[in-house]
């Protein structure tokens, strides 16, 4: 990297930004279906509650980066009207009648186009943000992510969203091999299960930081 920018006081060690734009924040999932009741969180048998309670922090990341006019992007986790691209062993998940697909109280569950495949109010993007659509739990599987990031120039990624150990995770070791320095926003991720969520943290920084950097985000905030 050249033209280093500012620091983020992170874990296992300093994250050091990168030349102005090639940061970029990435919000996974932060959408209807795993946050409130009647989507496919719930329909697993998991207490939404938790998720929810990171809305402010990630809309603070938000509000951030449109501050200081660096890239956005959004992904959601959501499947073809025809089921297409879920493999069965996906679509088995859940309960009967309120797997991938089937009606439920915000439309088809995990269905692009659908209500409750949009993300809660409060983290709308904005004219400009990219969203990315995703069939799998990582954001880089059938998505031309990475081709977009490249595009845009960019080498690292703040990353906030849900849940912590399943796409958040993926997500990053994806980044990871591809290249990319990822930093995981502690207090703007969650899981249905606080252990999960703790794991995942420990993983991700230990051995130096194998995948990646944490940090909170008043930490991200200060380093801006």
């Amino acid at each position: 990297m050249t033209a280093l920018g500012p620091e983020i006081a992170a874990r296992p060690s300093p994250f050091r930004l990168a030349e102005r734009g090639a940061a970029a924040l990435l919000v996974i999932d932060m959408q209807r279906d795993f946050l409130e009741p009647g989507g496919f969180g719930a329909a697993l048998g998991n207490d939404v509650r938790p998720l929810q309670r990171i809305v402010p922090a990630v809309r603070k990341l938000l509000d951030l980066f449109r501050a200081h006019d660096l890239p956005i992007i959004h992904t959601k986790e959501g499947h073809r009207p025809d089921l297409s691209d879920c493999p069965p062993a996906k679509r088995r998940r859940g309960a009967p009648g309120m797997r991938i697909g089937d009606p439920g109280p915000m439309g088809r569950i995990l269905v692009l186009g659908e209500p409750g495949n949009d993300f809660v109010p409060e983290l709308a993007p904005e004219p400009g943000e990219l969203v990315v659509p995703k069939p799998g739990k990582g954001a880089f599987y059938r998505t031309g992510l990475d081709a977009q990031l490249a595009a845009r120039g960019i080498s690292q990624l703040i990353i906030a969203g849900v849940t912590t150990e399943v796409c958040v995770q993926t997500t990053m070791r994806e980044a990871n091999d591809r290249g990319y320095e990822c930093l995981l926003v502690e207090d703007a991720t969650e899981s249905y299960f606080a252990e999960f969520k703790a794991a995942t943290l420990e993983m991700v920084r230990a051995q130096g930081g194998i995948v990646g950097w944490t940090a909170r985000v008043k930490e991200v905030s200060e380093g801006f």
